[in-house]
């Protein structure tokens, strides 16, 4: 934890430095994590208007796509998807960049083919994030786990660089949407007087919250909603023991429901709803390897749990891992770790 307390002390430095970087238009890249989430697109996509408001010449790149009920936010049909039939010309654009923005990732893993890319560049890079044991990749860096959402972090960044005033309705229906999910639509232990002051400072901006909402959470696919019934009525496991549920999911079954990019987003929480559970997980066979995404309440950390066993991390109640075994193997693994848990687990 030492370079975690390192960047903690020095970070309002770079928060000027970065005002410094920002003070002359240029050409300038954001990108964030594979599979991007809400909190992910919107802190990026809102980034991404604040800095077009300053003259910069700005491009979101993903290093995957993501889900169609984030593809409403103001700026995305500016988005360069990767994909490798874009290979040359994003590899062009990465190397063409004076400054590199990455949002909600610490580590140049979390970006696959990307990382690379981002590594060799020549360019600045800029890292905004909120999750424990960052990579030291970065130039500059405004890291705080304290946060709730990288979201957050943009709004502080740009009001504390003096330009609150450009946070503009585009830009906070972009943050809105990325604080609202990464708390729980502000019902995780993460939800602060911060958190809560700064979505009224965004309410402020005239954006439609009960809008941001429905376009995030409504309009749910009828095969995702088969997938779900089939889910909770054949694939929910609970392990009374260790107050722990889980759920597997084989690449046969998602696409006997014709599962697209996040249909399986936010499915470990029913998992963790049941009652007398305290820890959940999801294990999703994705081909190339096992994707575990780990759901906790009170004091048990899921966190330590993925980053010891899963080659994981995240938050202390919201982490996720990956396995390179079979599906079968990686649940026999897991069942096999839980007893080492047992005590901590019956004890929250």
């Amino acid at each position: 934890m030492q370079f975690a307390r390192l960047v903690f002390l020095v970070y309002m430095f770079d928060i000027e430095a970065i005002g410094e970087l920002l003070r002359h238009p240029h050409r300038i890249l954001i990108t964030t994590h594979q599979n991007p989430d809400a909190d992910a697109m919107g802190s990026s996509l809102g980034l991404a208007g604040y800095l077009r408001q300053k003259g910069h010449s700005v491009l979101v790149i993903t290093p995957t796509d993501y889900p169609q009920n984030l593809a409403w936010m103001p700026g995305n049909d500016e988005v360069l998807a990767f994909d490798e039939k874009q290979r040359t010309q994003v590899e062009a654009l990465i190397a063409e960049a004076d400054t590199i923005f990455c949002l909600d990732f610490s580590a140049l893993d979390r970006i696959r083919d990307l990382g690379p890319m981002v590594r060799q560049a020549r360019a600045r890079k800029v890292m905004i994030d909120h999750h424990l044991e960052p990579e030291n990749f970065a130039d500059l860096a405004y890291w705080d786990t304290k946060a709730a959402a990288t979201a957050q972090l943009i709004f502080k960044l740009i009001e504390q660089l003096g330009d609150g005033a450009l946070i503009d309705a585009d830009v906070a229906a972009c943050l809105y949407a990325g604080l609202m999910t990464d708390t729980g639509s502000f019902r995780h232990s993460n939800t602060t007087p911060e958190v809560h002051r700064i979505a009224a400072a965004l309410l402020e901006r005239g954006i439609d919250v009960s809008q941001i909402h429905r376009l995030i959470f409504d309009g749910v696919s009828l095969d995702k909603l088969r997938l779900l019934g089939y889910i909770l009525n054949e694939k929910l496991r609970v392990l009374p023991q260790y107050k722990f549920a889980y759920i597997t999911l084989s690449v046969d079954e998602l696409r006997r429901f014709r599962s697209r990019t996040g249909d399986t987003e936010g499915i470990v929480n029913y998992a963790l709803s049941v009652e007398g559970v305290v820890a959940a997980a999801i294990l999703i066979d994705r081909g190339e390897e096992i994707r575990l995404s780990f759901r906790s309440v009170g004091d048990f950390s899921v966190r330590d749990l993925v980053h010891t066993h899963f080659n994981g991390g995240g938050h202390k109640n919201a982490a996720g891992g990956r396995s390179r075994l079979s599906l079968a193997d990686t649940e026999a693994k897991l069942l096999t770790i839980l007893p080492e848990y047992q005590t901590e687990l019956a004890g929250v």
